[in-house]
């Protein structure tokens, strides 16, 4: 399993990590291991952290709060109370610790440290929503979201990858069996 980072947020990435929502949710944290390894590839830490279950507890009820947040927002309804204490509890505490070695930058931190850097994002994300243009992967099972910073503003996928190219090899398969279909017999 590997975490896909195309959403151009911390928080929105975050998010990804429980896909196809509408659908057959596919979770990718699926033990404490595994919120530590994305820890690293996001880049909140750069040692993979010690998380226990409490700890992979807590981030997932961070995850699903910021998404209704989001989700909300972006459909005009009013944040949830309940939403927002979370996200506003976890953005309170203590960011991965940084130390600069001659060897580069080290961050490091517990599942708290994680939490928080997420609830940052998301809190940082919800104040400029009304300025960016913040969309969900058009492709119908998708439920990843993501800014679209693309000079036209025409984004349609989270990415080419998966649902890009998903959607564009099933336009080309209708494209052939509408020409096959419609081509004079005999």
């Amino acid at each position: 399993m590997s975490f896909v980072f195309v959403s151009g947020n911390l928080a929105l990435d975050f998010m990804g990590t429980l896909k196809w929502r509408r659908s057959e949710p596919e979770e990718l944290l699926v033990t404490p291991a595994d919120l530590a390894r994305w820890a690293v590839e996001a880049g909140v830490t750069t040692r993979e952290p010690a998380v226990d279950d409490a700890g992979l507890l807590r981030l997932r009820t961070l995850r699903e709060a910021v998404y209704r947040l989001v989700t909300g927002a972006m459909a005009g309804r009013p944040w949830p109370e309940d939403d927002l204490r979370v996200v506003n509890e976890e953005a309170a505490g203590p960011p991965p610790r940084v130390t600069l070695t001659p060897a580069g930058l080290v961050r490091v931190g517990d599942a708290g440290a994680i939490a928080s850097s997420v609830a940052c994002s998301a809190a940082e994300l919800l104040s400029e929503l009304g300025e960016l243009r913040v969309r969900e992967c058009a492709f119908p099972e998708c439920t990843r979201v993501f800014i679209d910073r693309s000079r036209g503003g025409n984004r349609q996928w989270c990415g080419m990858e998966e649902c890009g190219n998903r959607v564009k090899a099933a336009n080309y398969r209708s494209r052939k069996s509408k020409a096959a279909t419609a081509a004079p017999v005999g």
